[in-house]
């Protein structure tokens, strides 16, 4: 089986994330900017700020698997880094353009995801020689 099968997934994955956050982006500016209060705009902007960042923080991952096909840490890294972006920037979309409050409730796990991620992160890069 090729090591670089699974990094290639994590492209795609990482690839995909970009694309819909820049989507998310440009639908927030231009088809919310009239329909949204500011304040939830914000809340909006957060998530698609958080989306990009982390995004970023994905292909890192990646690129670094691609060093390490069979680090445990980075494996985890990548799941966490892609849960963080659902439950964080997915709750903070969904709850701008619904209105439901109690989808805030849903954004701190993403937060934890995210931290777990970068521990994960250091973790293996604590292990290298």
């Amino acid at each position: 089986m090729n090591k670089r099968r699974g990094t290639n997934g994590w492209l795609v994955t990482t690839g995909i994330a970009g694309f819909t956050a820049v989507v998310m982006g440009a639908f927030g500016a231009h088809g919310l900017r009239n329909v949204l209060a500011p304040e939830i705009l914000a809340v909006y902007h957060t998530g698609v700020q958080y989306h990009l960042w982390h995004t970023l923080g994905l292909g890192l991952i990646t690129l670094l698997r691609q060093q390490a096909p069979q680090s445990r840490p980075l494996a985890w890294a990548a799941w966490l880094m892609l849960a963080g972006i659902f439950l964080f920037s997915g709750s903070l979309y969904l709850l701008a353009v619904s209105g439901i409050r109690w989808l805030g409730l849903i954004t701190p796990l993403g937060g934890v995801a995210f931290l777990a991620a970068w521990a994960c992160v250091a973790v293996h890069g604590w292990r290298q020689p």
